[in-house]
């Protein structure tokens, strides 16, 4: 069977031509065949659009003070086919609307004229888009993107070695990379394939976030008919999409697969990830969004395909200011907190984008963390009316993740900084550290690495915080997935494979400053299935609160790397 690709049906066929097509609830309108009324100007155009206040707000990144635009970040993109780039193919050879770094085929540079695609165009634009009244999110970060192709059997191992090729350009400096396609479980070549986490491709994604410290953002179709392969990721970002509603993205698209509560239909590791795992980590808009199209015409789509560039090119903002803050910290020789090479993490970044996001829309008195709307799902319900709000093993909600990403949040709760457990910490951070458990060698009495990572972390809020205002706190590790490297070369090749080692669980809790007793906590998140811990809980009395990290059982090695972002609201 052929390899799907997150398109909508004839699509590219006749992307080219002005049109109208409805089905299946979709909705595909080329712009160019609407003149906007003559008392809306650009600015409004740019404003109601999925990248300005109406959707991700990045726009206001873009202006001053911020000035943020993603220049000298490199992001990447892999698809079956690629982005046409001016200089190289036909397609574009009268615009430069996406103004691409590079591109290639898999491992090697693309051949002219071959592999350019319109769904990749139009994925591309998001982020680095161009044209005169519609900006991508990160116009100035340096896109490279590989084109896997469609070989005669499956292509899991053809998409991880593009995935690698693109890990590796900027000199191996590529912050986050792009997935608006995947694998029908269908084709996996596994006996009885699941959506387990052991695809190949799924695989590469967990080995290569680590080995290349690259975030994979990834078009979160699962469900019947889905394109479900790799969204059973644990080290990545799946991403679905919202639409307007009353002019604003803030609910989920019935459209969205992958969400079986109620219907009793799925089949667990089919249609939806093995177990109690779920697969959505954050939304972002994706109903009739503005999208660039090859011939630089501008035009509108839907789908999970172009939510996760989104995503994708916040990134890019943020590493920009990430990168300016260390140009300044770390002029002496090493790098000293607020601002320290943790902030290229990949987990860090996840981190950061799962805590910004929108749940509830803040009433004006900053108790709801200043968020800007209420996101709701399918069928009307806010994050706060969902299980993941009552059940403390639930970090996820089954169908917005954690919410809608919000880019200027994502900004603020990135540049309050790097803070360090050793000291009080201020009402909103991250950090990246470790914690470590008792090791027992065979024939030895119990070893701790304490000295080099504590059972736990506890951050200790250094003001009170307000009675009624929330508290949000997310925790991220990663899934250890080794290479088997036949040839010792220290990379993926063709025919070479992958090996779980599974994942430690860690836990997160808020609890009075004064209380070391985890039984003690106000709240939790206690998934022993997740790569992800996330809390949002009120805060019951005003009073002194910390956030503990605790490493909770262990699977693989003694000693867990984890990042971690808080964001809270200080006594009046």
């Amino acid at each position: 069977m052929r390899r799907q690709v997150l398109r909508q049906p004839a699509l590219s066929q006749h992307l080219l031509r002005p049109l109208t097509w409805v089905a299946g609830g979709f909705s595909t309108i080329a712009l160019s065949t609407i003149a906007l009324s003559a008392t809306a100007g650009t600015n409004d155009f740019l404003q109601s659009s999925s990248v300005g206040a109406a959707g991700i707000d990045a726009l206001r990144l873009h202006a001053p003070p911020y000035n943020l635009i993603g220049r000298k970040i490199a992001i990447g993109q892999v698809e079956i086919g690629r982005p046409g780039q001016f200089g190289v193919d036909k397609a574009v050879t009268q615009n430069q609307a996406v103004p691409l770094t590079r591109v290639f085929f898999r491992d090697a540079p693309a051949r002219i004229n071959t592999n350019v695609d319109s769904h990749a165009q139009h994925v591309a634009s998001i982020m680095i888009g161009a044209v005169k009244g519609l900006r991508g999110v990160a116009p100035g970060a340096r896109l490279y993107s590989s084109a896997a192709g469609t070989p005669k059997r499956y292509g899991q191992p053809e998409e991880c070695l593009s995935a690698q090729y693109i890990a590796e350009q900027n000199g191996g400096d590529v912050r986050a990379i792009n997935f608006s396609f995947g694998e029908a479980l269908r084709q996996d070549p596994r006996p009885n394939p699941l959506l387990d986490g052991n695809a190949l491709l799924t695989q590469c994604i967990d080995w290569s976030t680590r080995i290349h410290n690259v975030l994979y953002v990834v078009a979160g179709n699962q469900g019947k008919g889905g394109i479900s392969i790799p969204t059973d990721n644990f080290n990545g970002i799946n991403v679905a999409f919202t639409t307007r509603l009353e002019g604003i993205f803030r609910k989920l698209d019935f459209a969205n697969l992958g969400d079986a509560s109620g219907s009793g239909a799925a089949i667990a590791g089919i249609e939806t990830n093995v177990g109690a795992r779920r697969a959505i980590g954050l939304v972002a808009p994706g109903n009739d969004v503005s999208l660039v199209a090859l011939n630089g015409n501008l035009t509108t789509s839907s789908g999970t395909s172009f939510a996760a560039p989104h995503v994708t090119a916040t990134v890019a903002l943020l590493q920009e200011y990430g990168d300016r803050q260390l140009r300044v910290s770390c002029k002496q020789p090493g790098c000293s907190l607020p601002w320290t090479l943790d902030a290229r993490r990949a987990q860090v970044m996840k981190a950061v984008l799962l805590n910004s996001a929108d749940k509830i829309q803040d009433a004006g008195d900053g108790l709801a963390l200043g968020m800007s709307r209420t996101i709701l799902d399918k069928n009307n319900r806010s994050w706060v009316e969902s299980d993941a709000y009552r059940d403390r093993s639930l970090p996820l909600n089954t169908q917005m993740g954690v919410g809608q990403l919000n880019a200027f949040r994502a900004y603020q709760q990135f540049s309050a900084g790097q803070y360090s457990p050793e000291t009080t910490v201020p009402a909103i951070g991250w950090d990246y550290r470790t914690v470590g458990v008792t090791v027992q060698g065979e024939g030895m009495k119990a070893k701790n690495v304490e000295a080099e990572a504590p059972l736990f972390q506890d951050y200790v809020l250094e003001k009170p915080l307000q009675k009624g205002s929330y508290v949000s706190a997310t925790l991220v590790w990663h899934r250890l997935v080794e290479l088997v490297d036949k040839n010792n070369n220290g990379e993926f090749d063709l025919e070479e494979s992958f090996r779980d080692r599974g994942l430690n669980t860690l836990t997160l809790y808020l609890m009075r400053a004064d209380d070391n007793d985890i039984k003690q906590s106000l709240w939790s998140s206690i998934s022993d299935v997740d790569s992800v811990q996330h809390l949002f809980h009120p805060v019951p009395s005003t009073g002194r609160y910390k956030i503990r990290v605790q490493f909770h059982r262990q699977v693989n090695n003694p000693i867990q790397p984890y990042a971690l972002a808080w964001w809270t609201v200080p006594t009046r």
